[in-house]
């Protein structure tokens, strides 16, 4: 039987270490390589640092707008202060008929700052379950204020019930002291309540001390109601602000009108 015979022709490697010919083009090769190598470290080690230097989040200081002073027209009744109107352009709720405009007056160099798109009742309006903030504004020295708001359903069964029809100013604050704090509410925390009536709407005041909220140490609110929205204001300032600007917070929350 014959055998058969295959001829197998040799394969030459990539890189013939011993041919001279081949030494400058193999230099090149190892050279991209390790160039490429290089380049891909580079790459990802400046992308393990991107996070940390390109898609930084601001500082809560530098996300905050302009101060109001230099926007918002001086109010007729103090003019150390500038008028804050709100109009439909100011909030969702606004726009969607479901809070009246409100005003209140503000020290000149504060400056307003955004609310999370969360926060803003953005995105259940008309029909909000559970209250929603509004607006606010702050300074660094002085505190902060806010206006929230609440559907009218949630304290009572009755369509456009007034504050009084509610309940009294402690079952109200019962109701939104968490909105107040912005955590929880204690009834001990409440020092002092009152009764304001301008024209036909009537206002309930607060004065809380507040040890454990993350608004801060000291909070004045003012509630009221119209429509079918329940409106809060608040003022907050911790310990060392309070000192300073408890009566500028007190002028703030008695402008507040509905």
């Amino acid at each position: 039987m014959a055998t058969a015979s295959a001829s197998l022709t040799p394969i030459s490697p990539v890189f013939s270490l011993s041919s001279a010919s081949a030494k400058p083009s193999l230099k090149r090769t190892l050279l991209t390589f390790h160039h490429q190598n290089c380049s891909r470290r580079e790459i990802l080690k400046g992308l393990a640092i991107l996070p940390l230097t390109v898609i930084k989040q601001p500082p809560p200081s530098e996300a905050r707008e302009v101060e109001v002073g230099s926007y918002l027209p001086q109010s007729p009744s103090d003019p150390s202060f500038v008028l804050f109107k709100a109009s439909p352009k100011d909030t969702p709720a606004l726009r969607a008929g479901n809070v009246q405009p409100y005003q209140f007056v503000i020290p000149p160099t504060w400056k307003q700052t955004r609310v999370a798109n969360i926060l803003s009742g953005n995105y259940c309006q008309p029909k909000c379950a559970e209250p929603w903030v509004e607006v606010k504004f702050e300074d660094e020295k002085q505190g902060k204020v806010q206006v929230v708001a609440s559907p009218l359903i949630r304290l009572t069964n009755k369509p456009n019930a007034s504050i009084e029809e509610i309940g009294t100013p402690e079952k109200v604050i019962a109701s939104l002291g968490p909105f107040v704090t912005g955590n929880s509410y204690d009834p001990d925390e409440l020092l002092e309540t009152s009764v304001e009536k301008v024209g036909n709407q009537t206002y309930y005041n607060y004065v809380l001390e507040t040890p454990f909220a993350l608004t801060g140490s000291h909070n004045l609110a003012k509630a009221t109601a119209k429509g079918s929205t329940v409106v809060l204001f608040v003022a907050s300032a911790n310990d060392k602000q309070w000192s300073a600007s408890q009566k500028v917070l007190k002028a703030m929350l008695d402008s507040f009108q509905v």
